[in-house]
């Protein structure tokens, strides 16, 4: 055999075990459950994560669940956001809400742009459930001790439409979902894809579902995000046009929604959080979306820091960027997350990620 010849044949012997070894790899994390984004390769942006890669590791953050699957015909709940573990009443948060395209219900939109302020968890629920949400969240606030003279206090719901997957009508959401996600609101890694909120959503034609990511700054502070997908458009991964690839047959027309809910320890007042919100919107649009007429696209943005020292306007740009990369990666968790759902008569496929995985280590995107 000639040098040539031979030197050929060990680079292809070369990126036969490259290829062993990835696929290995990847079956290993597949082992130890449903993997993420960023432990399949996917890397968004420069900036490091935090060390649970979500919303919760700005201090203080809790997140919790309530998921209801019932009859064949339900699937929907509640996910709540706890800004901290104290009484938001009493202890508000600077907070604003962006809207990219308001095709929507957001309950507590108005005063919270008009103050500037936060004063209960954030929940996000379906549809039809909003109210239903917005009822039981203040019936838990209206119990805290030391509110038992409160004659005013605006709960924040926000929602998608589950109704291909969710017997949507039936409003099957009561108080008792809204405290038993309150109960379980934790730190830490955050459970994501079909579960909560997120247990009915479609995202780009495949099953959306909660997702959740963070980044840190070069200044050490933390920006994270936690979303409910169920949006539309074409689907992009890393750059890579992984829907047209697919050649995914579900019907997509874009229409849909997708709420943001972003937290961070910056010390930032409403005008700058409105900055922040509205640039959670580019990491929507770097995954495909297109905020079609009949989507839903809110971010609600809140700080835990206090407010005796704002940043200034120039020290925001790294976390503009980390907002973005946050929100991109946390659509991604959404999906790579969920598993397929058969509920109301329909079923919706999961991401085939293994094969997303194949398709963006073809085009270069991950090693």
């Amino acid at each position: 055999m000639s040098k040539s010849a031979w030197h050929f044949a060990g680079r292809r012997a070369f990126r036969t075990l490259l290829a062993f070894i990835l696929l290995a790899h990847t079956q290993m994390i597949w082992a130890q459950g449903k993997p993420r984004a960023r432990e399949l390769g996917v890397r968004v942006g420069a900036l490091e994560a935090g060390r649970h890669n979500a919303i919760t590791d700005v201090a203080g953050v809790a997140v919790g669940h309530s998921t209801l699957r019932a009859e064949g015909k339900f699937a929907t709940g509640v996910t709540v956001v706890l800004p901290h573990g104290g009484n938001v009443f009493h202890r508000k948060v600077p907070a604003a809400i962006e809207v990219f395209n308001g095709f929507g219900k957001l309950v507590g939109f108005t005063q919270v742009r008009e103050l500037g302020e936060l004063e209960s968890p954030v929940a996000l629920t379906s549809t039809l459930n909003i109210h239903r949400v917005a009822d039981g969240l203040l019936d838990y606030m209206l119990a805290l001790p030391g509110n038992e003279s409160v004659r005013s206090l605006n709960v924040v719901v926000g929602e998608t439409n589950d109704s291909r997957l969710n017997a949507i009508r039936e409003r099957p959401i009561a108080s008792t979902h809204v405290r038993d996600a309150i109960a379980v609101a934790t730190g830490g890694p955050v459970t994501e894809g079909a579960v909560g909120a997120g247990t009915g959503t479609v995202c780009f034609g495949f099953k959306g579902g909660i997702g959740s990511s963070s980044r840190v700054t070069a200044t050490g502070h933390t920006v994270g995000v936690l979303v409910q997908t169920n949006f539309g458009g074409r689907l992009h991964i890393a750059g890579v046009p992984v829907g047209d690839i697919l050649k995914a047959t579900q019907a997509n027309s874009g229409d849909g929604s997708l709420m943001i809910v972003v937290a961070t320890d910056a010390p930032l007042d409403s005008r700058s959080l409105g900055r922040l919100a509205r640039r959670a919107f580019l990491g929507m649009a770097r995954t495909g979306g297109n905020g079609a007429n009949g989507s839903g696209d809110y971010s609600i943005a809140f700080s835990t820091a206090p407010s005796t020292s704002l940043a200034t306007n120039d020290a925001l740009t790294p976390l503009f960027d980390a907002v973005a990369d946050a929100t991109e990666e946390a659509i991604y968790n959404s999906m790579f997350a969920a598993e397929t759902v058969t509920s109301n008569g329909a079923t919706v496929e999961a991401l085939p990620v293994a094969r997303v995985v194949e398709i963006l280590r073809e085009r270069g995107a991950i090693r």
